[in-house]
């Protein structure tokens, strides 16, 4: 990257790729952290691009944080979802789920017998007014997500407005995601809003992006973090006849210090060692009841 490409950002200077993930017998894929865009990711703390087929993680903790699930279209099966807000859903292919951790929630995610869920996890911080706030959840179909075409694209606006499309608002904190799909006779074109930065994504086949003239190109599994971009417009082009997959993550910038291990952030590590304690008191209820005091 070169010339005015980077005059008005601040990001990596080439495609990040993420590290190879795998958990028991069901669950592969990508891992990207914050850590590896220079503070360019903010609000994201962390995406992992995975395939899951049989039970993993279990029940387990979040707080001070919102966990999004981006269930692919492709993704075959249904996700079952519970949580200790009394939620107990089947996530299909396409879908969205945002919990919102707040001070603190219990939550599991199991595919159903012969599924293979094929999607996103997302971690985005929360300001530290937020953190101890009640926690929420929010469920996005499929249907109710508008599609943005053109010559050579389809993209879903999972979340947030693109295009002057208007799809499911954010509940707690500015966020946009668009899951997409390019060839290379298109040009499809996102105005970042101000304030916010941008994180791309080529899930398969390849793209190329543009911010201020020159076209540069992230190969499949890489990543790039965009900052301090002010309003401005990010195109996305395939590389061949045949579609690439790309996935769009933007977010209004936090700025603030914050301490994060595993499922739980905070602002700092004695809050981290308080909220530990209260999940182990069982404060922050289980997956048969809702959830108890907050932080």
């Amino acid at each position: 990257m070169k010339g005015k490409q980077f005059a008005d950002c601040i990001g990596p200077m080439a495609g990040v790729a993420g590290n190879a993930l795998s958990f028991g017998r069901g669950f592969t894929g990508l891992g990207f952290r914050h850590t590896q865009y220079s503070g360019a990711m903010d609000p994201i703390i962390m995406v992992d691009h995975y395939t899951m087929t049989s039970p993993t993680f279990g029940e387990h903790p979040h707080a001070g944080l919102s966990a999004i699930s981006v269930i692919f279209e492709d993704a075959q099966g249904c996700f079952h979802n519970r949580d200790s807000l009394g939620n107990d859903i089947d996530l299909q292919p396409g879908d969205l789920y945002w919990l919102n951790a707040g001070g603190g929630v219990v939550h599991d995610e199991v595919p159903r017998d012969g599924a293979k869920i094929h999607g996103l996890q997302i971690f985005v911080n929360l300001p530290s007014h937020l953190r101890c706030g009640a926690p929420s959840a929010l469920h996005v179909k499929k249907a109710s997500m508008p599609i943005l075409k053109g010559h050579g694209y389809r993209v879903r606006l999972v979340l947030g407005d693109s295009n002057l499309e208007c799809g499911v608002a954010s509940p707690i904190w500015p966020f946009t995601i668009l899951d997409g799909f390019v060839n290379d006779g298109s040009d499809f074109a996102h105005q970042i809003a101000k304030h916010s930065n941008l994180w791309l994504y080529s899930v398969a086949g390849g793209i190329e992006y543009q911010l201020n003239g020159e076209w540069v190109r992230l190969k499949q599994s890489e990543s790039i973090a965009l900052t301090k971009l002010g309003e401005t417009h990010i195109k996305v082009r395939g590389v061949g006849a045949a579609d690439s997959h790309f996935v769009i993550l933007s977010g209004e910038v936090i700025n603030e210090p914050f301490v994060q291990r595993g499922p739980f952030v905070m602002s700092t590590e004695q809050q981290l060692d308080e909220v530990i304690k209260r999940y182990q008191r069982g404060e922050f209820g289980g997956l048969d009841a809702g959830a108890s005091s907050l932080c």
